[in-house]
């Protein structure tokens, strides 16, 4: 069985508690992601997404200069490079998570994400099946 850390995306850009919401939202541009994890001291402490610049940020008229940390998800789940795609796609679709930092001692070491899930013809069937938990949820919360 194929491991996270063989699909996972390594090398992600991250911020720090020091970091505000304009520096966030230019690396989600200039990476072309959705999802900055915030570490200190090499440690994963929350992550912001580009919902929660919407949700948190301008949707309560909060300016560009605030603080990460103001804005930022902090109840996160966590994967292991060494764990299997499979375990880690059915934790996302218990969690109802899209992106799942992944990490080492403590260290973050990627991301994996639904669409890189969909990627790995082994995982496919994890991949959809966790969309389908994360999709009906969400849903259901409408």
């Amino acid at each position: 069985m194929k491991k996270i850390s063989e699909i996972m995306t390594r090398n992600v850009d991250f911020v720090t508690p020091l970091d505000n919401v304009y520096e966030v939202a230019l690396k989600m541009k200039q990476d072309n992601v959705g999802v900055i994890p915030v570490c200190e001291n090499d440690q994963v402490i929350g992550v912001i997404t580009d919902r929660d610049i919407v949700v948190r940020g301008v949707a309560e008229k909060r300016p560009g200069s605030t603080q990460v940390t103001d804005i930022m998800s902090e109840d996160l789940y966590t994967g292991t490079p060494d764990m299997s795609v499979q375990e880690a796609a059915e934790l996302m679709a218990d969690k109802q998570i899209r992106r799942l930092p992944i990490v080492e001692n403590n260290k973050l070491v990627g991301i994996v994400s639904l669409g890189d899930l969909s990627l790995n013809k082994q995982s496919d069937n994890a991949a959809g099946h966790a969309l389908s938990e994360v999709s009906e949820q969400r849903d259901q919360l409408q």
